[in-house]
């Protein structure tokens, strides 16, 4: 972008900026979701930021989570990606299955080194920051004056914290994934690619649904603490966007029935006698990068089998015990973990099974629908 419409775009975001600065903690201004001008500008109003006035689509962004980073990627904008929060939790392998689709985490400048200086924002200089603000506060350890320098003077912050719903500072409208989908398809004006992709997700869900046995079992989300657990960090299936693929199973959640609390909210672990008592139908392992079946068959279900406790559990006796994907999913990464999922918890049913046309979100993506 030429210096000279760069320097038009932050003078108009400016004020869009300080509108967000005032609306974060009020609420949502307004009630347009995107208001075009017929010159070009536009603006975006999403929760907690308020209204943000663009000029011209950004053509630099970065996410700070991969559900956001995967949104831009699925609307077609995977060049103009410039930075993650952590490059090892954005499940960008799954691109590799879609023709012409790729995104290499290593080319991202990583947000996050022991913790994230407002600093890297004026290095990376983003056209906007795909980031719900109040997390930088509440997570990233930001005031608001740091929010509001940076979006000022770099770019504005149009964001929502959808993966979790156990932070109790989220006080305000919490999005379903393609609420905050719609969100970013306005921010680059991608309508046509996102009602694409809402299509197929219904299409992929019907499919899906029309197929589920009428008994759910209960399952328990882990990250293990270690190679060789001896406890882990409970993840409670709830509407945070980190769950879609479990709640589109229609699954029942065991931890938050048995008054485990959320380990994103307390930081807390159990260890395998908690889980005895709790002896969930499924355990689900959340890992973090790509794991095939078979290296994770060799990991956390075998280590686990020859365990003198874990051994016990119902779960690892009726080798239920399956992979839980990543933490963070956008409309593409949904899909596969939704199919790994259903793969892993009704085999009989599902198999290995393709359960979504990967030509079809491939030619979504490069605009060729």
């Amino acid at each position: 972008m030429a210096n000279g419409t760069r320097q038009t775009r932050r003078t108009v975001l400016q004020a869009g900026a300080a509108i967000a600065g005032l609306s974060t903690t009020a609420g949502c201004l307004g009630t347009d979701e995107s208001d075009d001008d017929g010159d070009g500008a536009y603006s975006v109003t999403m929760e907690p930021v308020g209204t943000v006035a663009f000029d011209a689509v950004p053509e630099t962004w970065l996410a700070f989570t991969g559900d956001y980073a995967d949104m831009g990627v699925a609307l077609g904008q995977g060049d103009g990606l410039a930075a993650i929060g952590l490059r090892s939790r954005y499940a960008a392998h799954h691109y590799e299955e879609l023709p012409g689709v790729t995104v290499d985490p290593d080319d991202l400048t990583q947000l996050w080194d022991g913790g994230t200086d407002k600093e890297i924002f004026y290095e990376v200089g983003a056209d906007v920051h795909v980031v719900d603000p109040n997390f930088t506060i509440n997570r990233l350890g930001w005031d608001r004056d740091d929010v509001d320098e940076i979006a000022e003077t770099v770019g504005p912050f149009v964001g929502n914290t959808i993966f979790s719903a156990s932070y109790d500072w989220h006080d305000y409208t919490r999005y379903s994934l393609y609420e905050a989908f719609e969100k970013i398809a306005e921010v680059f004006q991608e309508r046509a690619r996102y009602e694409a992709f809402a299509s197929l997700h219904k299409e992929v869900l019907t499919d899906i649904h029309s197929r589920l046995p009428d008994e759910r079992p209960e399952v328990a989300v882990l990250v293990p603490k270690s190679a060789e657990p001896e406890a882990f960090y409970p993840y409670l299936i709830d509407e945070g966007t980190q769950s879609k693929h479990w709640t589109d199973l229609r699954v029942e959640g065991a931890l938050a029935a048995n008054g485990v609390g959320d380990a994103q909210a307390t930081g807390g672990t159990i260890d395998y006698e908690t889980l005895l008592e709790i002896d969930p139908d499924v355990i689900a392992i959340r890992q973090q990068g790509a794991v095939s079946e078979s290296e994770f068959e060799r990991g956390i279900p075998s280590f686990m089998r020859n365990h003198d406790v874990a051994s016990e559990l119902r779960a690892v006796r009726n080798d239920r015990v399956i992979y839980g994907g990543m933490t963070y999913q956008g409309p593409i990464i949904h899909l596969f973990q939704l199919e790994r999922a259903a793969r892993g918890l009704y085999p009989d049913e599902f198999g290995d099974e393709e359960l979504f046309d990967r030509e079809r979100v491939a030619e979504i993506v490069t605009g060729d629908f």
